[in-house]
């Protein structure tokens, strides 16, 4: 009797592990692009309303995306969407809502009201204020943060919002070599309470990375195979000998060994923007179709494998691409309005391998991303392999089981 359930059991197993095997084969690629999200910008005349855009990150099934506001329009559109949003309180409120009761205020009207109907993730409180232009609202944004963060325990929503705020990559004093990364002397003071503050609420410190803006400033200097995921060699950081193939990786890991210059070790950093024009004026170096292409489809590729940064490669990296939409209104040059993967008539600028169910009639309508990309089938190629050699091992000990009563 014990033999036969030995036997029973080990084919059992071996069935059940192979199914395991077969749904991994299927669903691996969908199942991790849940660390990608993407920007959607509203500096436009002529964008679609809300409900088509959450038509086309439906048929992208994309599932995250961050605004500039709180519009209440858009919240409004995106209930019961599944889409989750991450949500931006402007520069200019952040005085006023250093008062608690004015951020208890605002969290009851801009945020309460929609939740949890529309998924609302996090509170960006404010956008790059740590810059070189204008600092004159430093100082209002931890204690804006505090007290949004007490309405939100007041109003029980804690559990569920996150509150950051995004920054620049000018808040470094030395980002390379990555072991080098430290925070400017200006903003030590203010960042030491910052950090404290995601520290103690378990909050991501998000950081806005361009590697578009290091190569254009010094293309000479700088790879663009490195800048732009292609392969090359990369280099090495002599203290701790990690290697980096990309520049946003050692971005990234410059922020984390910053943070740990001032005591905190343990922060989660995220992606919040990043992205590359693919037009620009003719001192804007490499802002091409042909580079924002290759720079957001190899982005893509690294993020449907969730890898993780030298420093940290165990753990995925949140990612939102910037940017959904061309934003016709934006200031600046031109790469300012040049940064969509769409038209706003809702036509590819460029294709990055994203294809929407209405786009290819003969993609599966569960399909979440599809990469039309030599790196998506030597992926899936080599998921059969494993899969192949597994079946192989797992029946070869199956039939010596059986061989031994």
């Amino acid at each position: 009797m014990s033999k036969m359930f030995s036997r029973i059991a080990m084919t059992n197993y071996v069935v059940v592990l192979l199914l395991s095997l077969t749904s991994l084969e299927h669903g691996l690629l969908f199942q991790r692009v849940s660390s990608l999200g993407i920007n959607y910008g509203q500096v436009g005349d002529n964008l679609p309303p809300p409900d088509k855009v959450i038509q086309l990150l439906g048929s992208l099934h994309i599932n995250k995306t961050r605004i500039y506001d709180t519009n209440p329009k858009v919240l409004s559109s995106f209930a019961n969407s599944n889409i989750e949003l991450f949500v931006t309180v402007e520069n200019q409120m952040l005085p006023s809502l250093v008062d608690p009761q004015q951020a208890l205020q605002w969290v009851t009207s801009r945020i309460k009201p929609f939740f949890p109907a529309t998924k609302i993730g996090g509170i960006a409180v404010g956008n790059e204020l740590y810059t070189d232009d204008d600092s004159s609202l430093i100082g209002y944004l931890v204690p804006a943060m505090t007290s949004i963060h007490a309405a939100l325990v007041q109003t029980g929503l804690d559990k569920y919002i996150q509150v950051s705020t995004p920054n620049s990559l000018s808040v470094l004093q030395e980002s390379y070599p990555p072991s080098a990364g430290c925070f400017r002397p200006q903003v030590t003071g203010v960042m030491t309470q910052l950090l404290s503050f995601l520290h103690s609420t378990k909050s991501p410190f998000w950081i806005n990375a361009y590697p578009y803006f290091a190569y254009k400033d010094s293309p000479t200097k700088i790879p663009l195979d490195y800048v732009l995921f292609n392969p090359n060699p990369g280099m090495v950081d002599p203290y701790t000998k990690y290697h980096y193939d990309n520049m946003l990786y050692a971005q990234v890991d410059a922020v984390i060994f910053a943070m740990a210059r001032l005591g905190f070790k343990d922060i989660e950093v995220g992606v919040s923007e990043t992205g590359w024009p693919s037009k620009g004026d003719g001192d804007e170096v490499g802002a091409t179709v042909a580079n924002a292409a290759v720079y957001n489809k190899n982005l893509l590729k690294r993020q449907l494998q969730s890898e993780g940064t030298p420093l940290r490669k165990n753990m995925g990296l949140d990612v939102y691409l910037f940017a959904l939409f061309n934003e016709d209104l934006k200031p600046g040059p031109t790469s300012e309005r040049n940064y969509g993967l769409y038209q706003p008539d809702e036509t590819m600028a460029y294709n990055v391998g994203l294809l929407s169910s209405s786009q290819s009639s003969t993609s599966s309508t569960n399909s979440i991303v599809s990469l039309t990309s030599s790196a998506s089938t030597d992926i899936t190629r080599g998921k059969q392999r494993l899969i192949y050699f597994m079946c192989i091992y797992l029946l070869a000990i199956h039939m010596l089981i059986r061989r031994r009563y």
